[in-house]
């Protein structure tokens, strides 16, 4: 006779304390209160009454949509240009360097510590006289910009699997070093990825100091420019954007999301 059973796996929440709770809520408050007076500060006239003209003023604006496309193009091929670097850096540096770990670590926290105004005057220094009339020169800038988080993100990530082993086994099997990264490396760090992904598009999003310097008018440059006749406009700009940020890490999060495992074991008596 034959009989089936079901082994059913679930996750079961953890029960959290009054203390926890209390400070979940505080830092939920934290984030959603600058936000909702944000908003209400960008639909209330000075006669108390509301409209949502300051989103259709930016809507229309000519310069928000080329500003958005400059901004998009920039996260696009960071994340490209960061992601293609560092994800191979960081592997070499697991598998064949370890000791040169500290000195990669130490060298991408230097973005942090240089002023943003010294490293736009150097790449306006440094970089050829056709690349300079380029929009794409900000993408370098940028890809600087996110090491300290990239390089962290990634190596987070890396810690978390046995690196040499997977590549040692893969190579022994006739991979090639892009097949590792790619078919090997990269599944097993996807959420480490999705966060690095995450952080540089954010940086890019709102960063000001090198866009304005460089004379390019990215989103954030451009906002600060309405903000100086349109408060409300520029406040709902910033709205939108962080509403566009938190969607994004949203759905990197959901390419993540564990799903509940469900096995069953048939057997024959």
């Amino acid at each position: 006779m034959a009989q089936k059973m079901k082994i059913k796996t679930s996750t079961v929440a953890p029960r959290l304390g009054f203390g926890l709770n209390a400070w979940l809520i505080a830092g939920f408050l934290f984030f959603v209160v600058p936000m909702f007076s944000a908003f209400l500060f960008s639909i209330q006239l000075g006669d108390g009454t509301y409209t949502l003209g300051a989103y259709q003023r930016m809507l229309s604006d000519p310069g928000f949509g080329e500003a958005i496309w400059i901004s998009a193009r920039l996260a696009i091929f960071t994340v490209l240009v960061s992601i293609g670097l560092m994800l191979p850096t960081v592997t070499w540096l697991h598998i064949r360097a370890q000791r040169l770990k500290r000195v990669v670590e130490f060298i991408t926290l230097l973005p942090l510590i240089i002023p943003p105004v010294v490293i736009a005057l150097g790449f306006l220094g440094s970089m050829p006289l056709w690349l300079k009339d380029s929009v794409y020169m900000l993408v370098f800038a940028y890809t600087v910009l996110t090491l300290p988080y990239v390089f962290r993100s990634l190596d987070n990530g890396l810690n978390a699997i046995d690196v040499k082993t997977l590549v040692d086994a893969a190579r022994g099997l006739g991979a090639s070093w892009r097949q590792v990264l790619v078919s090997i490396i990269g599944p097993n760090v996807k959420s480490s990825i999705y966060g690095a992904i995450f952080l540089a598009v954010a940086l890019v999003l709102g960063e000001f100091v090198i866009s304005n310097l460089l004379l390019w008018s990215t989103l954030p440059v451009w906002m600060a420019l309405v903000g100086m006749s349109d408060p409300e406009g520029a406040v709902a700009l910033s709205v939108m954007s962080l509403v566009f940020v938190w969607l994004l890490l949203m759905l990197l999060s959901s390419f993540d999301r564990k799903r509940k495992v469900r096995i069953d074991i048939g057997g024959v008596s």
